[in-house]
């Protein structure tokens, strides 16, 4: 009896973790169950209207072929920071911070360059800082206008930030 709920029990696990192996998928794909190649300065196809483009290692475009590709939302970026677009978003974790922060600093008054290089930690000449660390997009507003409410300050410009973004995506 006890053998009979033991294979009963083992069995009932590994179907369980097969399943959730097969949900999951298998090391070397991505999203959509693409296989990608991992030698080397590989480089996956990426399924977009222009077929042609090339990604990361990660099968992701990197922000500059963002902006590249989407020339509407790379000249909102320039208006909103007086500087092209890939220049302006160089070091931000992701095109949508990059785009919050330029509004940020639209909205606020701030020049572009010292809510980037507060948020970044860089020194005024673009160079890492060896005393001031990278912060928030919150906590940048905090130190360069600590009269600000850095929530709402923040919802109103990633409100600002999908709308350019949904508007002129590519």
């Amino acid at each position: 009896m006890k053998r009979t709920r033991f294979l009963l029990g083992t069995a009932a696990t590994m179907t369980f973790a097969v399943a959730a192996f097969a949900q999951h998928g298998r090391a070397g794909t991505a999203g959509g169950g693409h296989t990608m190649s991992h030698e080397p300065n590989s480089h996956a196809s990426s399924r977009s209207s222009d077929s042609k483009s090339i990604t990361s290692e990660h099968g992701r475009r990197t922000l500059d072929q963002k902006l590249t590709a989407n020339t509407k939302l790379a000249g909102k970026l320039q208006t909103l920071t007086g500087m092209d677009a890939q220049t302006a978003c160089a070091g931000f974790k992701n095109l949508g911070q990059c785009v919050a922060a330029a509004h940020v600093s639209q909205n606020l008054g701030l020049k572009f360059t010292d809510l980037k290089d507060t948020m970044l930690g860089l020194n005024a000449d673009g160079t890492p800082s060896t005393t001031v660390k990278s912060m928030s997009l919150g906590k940048a507003i905090q130190t360069l206008k600590p009269q600000a409410d850095p929530k709402t300050e923040i919802k109103k410009a990633n409100e600002q930030a999908d709308t350019d973004t949904s508007s002129s995506s590519s």
